[in-house]
């Protein structure tokens, strides 16, 4: 889903930058330099942007399932015009719950209680009249 395709050069200027001696060193940490990015595409309350089709042969690097579900949830949100209190009302929780969905240090279990009942984190039932 949050699958991103990396070209890696010597000190580019980028969103996500990961450094090593050599590539496979760089790759290994790259799914840490895309957290970093995505988090703050969040922090800055933009769109996610859509990973683009790789070229042949190109790596790519994805987000953890824990971080996708987190992205998912928020891209979710900011294309229904739910904010964080209007999900603590829908999820009849607390609002430092919501707040930890959203944060990387949350857990799956906590986003299981959110009861997604579809691919889509706010289905119908969720959206505000």
């Amino acid at each position: 889903m949050y699958d991103y395709p990396v070209t890696l050069t010597p000190l580019g200027n980028s969103d996500a930058m990961t450094y090593g001696e050599n590539e496979a060193f760089a790759l290994k940490w790259a799914q840490h330099a895309l957290h970093v990015a995505l988090a703050g595409y969040m922090d800055d309350h933009l769109h996610i942007p859509t990973p683009s089709a790789p070229a042949p042969g190109k790596p790519t690097v994805s987000t953890s399932p824990m971080v996708a579900l987190m992205l998912a949830l928020y891209q979710a949100m900011r294309d229904q015009g739910v904010s964080q209190l209007r999900l603590v009302g829908l999820l009849h929780c607390d609002a430092r719950q919501v707040r930890r969905l959203l944060d990387h240090q949350s857990t799956v279990n906590q986003l299981d209680a959110a009861e997604c009942p579809s691919n889509d984190p706010l289905s119908d039932r969720w959206v505000a009249p």
